[in-house]
């Protein structure tokens, strides 16, 4: 009886000390424009030609290109909207070499989110774009890498999201470098996570925030999508806790049967 005492106040402490997650599209914002990733450095033009704008109903995400008419974001981006405007190779955030409008019916939203957390991811079908140093596609991890976990590795996430909570700052495309960090070490700030999920540390306030929701996480060596960015701390973009995205590793399969795009 005294060991389940002990053990049962040991579960409610770490209960208690579960923090909160919320999607940066969530976060609250300034009513001006928004600024970019927290604590990252500027892009240079055709840094990262694989990331898009998401101009939704009244919300801003980011956004992978992985085919010549395909785009990978976050299911919390899509959810809801009606249509989407996306901006292509673009640096400054609305002066993109140009835009695409398509409606709900290209979306493709995983139907485990939310149900299971891990699945914040969805597709949107486009019209063809041609590649170029501004335009390009990220390729995804192969099949063969679908177990890789990549703890420990390094990789950037850019996007057009806040550069700290709230913030009123011109939205030239920022990039951060992020360190992939085990889920059990990322469990110990937010209850057990799933293997969907992958989180990365944020020492110094290096993160993602408000209007980076969706856009992607692609690994230093070897240029692949491992991320799509899902959630930070209820804390705020800078509070130093891990941030989380959806592991694509987990979602190939998906990817392949609602989109066609794979690599073996």
């Amino acid at each position: 009886m005294k060991v389940f005492i002990v053990l049962a106040l040991a579960a409610a402490a770490v209960a208690a000390a579960t923090m909160e997650q919320v999607h940066p599209k969530d976060l609250p914002r300034s009513a001006k424009i928004e600024g970019r990733i927290t604590n990252g450095y500027p892009a240079y033009e055709g840094k990262a030609p694989y990331t898009v704008g998401l101009s939704f109903n009244g919300w801003w995400c980011g956004g992978s290109i992985i085919a010549h008419d395909w785009v990978l974001t976050a299911a919390h981006c899509t959810n809801g909207a009606s249509s989407v405007t996306i901006y292509y190779g673009a640096t400054w955030r609305t002066n993109a070499q140009f835009t695409h409008t398509v409606g709900s019916g290209e979306f493709r939203q995983n139907h485990n989110w939310p149900h299971n957390n891990g699945n914040d991811i969805a597709l949107i079908h486009t019209p063809h774009v041609d590649f170029w140093s501004m335009v390009n596609k990220v390729e995804l991890p192969s099949f063969n890498d679908r177990y890789n976990m990549y703890d420990g590795w390094w990789a950037v996430a850019c996007g057009w999201g806040g550069t700290y909570d709230g913030s009123p700052m011109p939205d030239w495309l920022q990039c951060v470098d992020l360190q992939i960090i085990s889920n059990s070490q990322c469990s110990q700030t937010y209850g057990p996570q799933p293997d969907g999920i992958l989180c990365v540390a944020t020492p110094g306030g290096k993160s993602t925030c408000s209007g980076d929701s969706g856009g992607p996480l692609v690994l230093h060596d070897g240029g692949k999508l491992v991320g799509v960015t899902s959630w930070v701390s209820a804390d705020g973009c800078t509070s130093g806790l891990p941030s989380g995205f959806t592991r694509v590793t987990n979602q190939l399969e998906w990817i392949r049967d609602n989109s066609g795009v794979a690599y073996y």
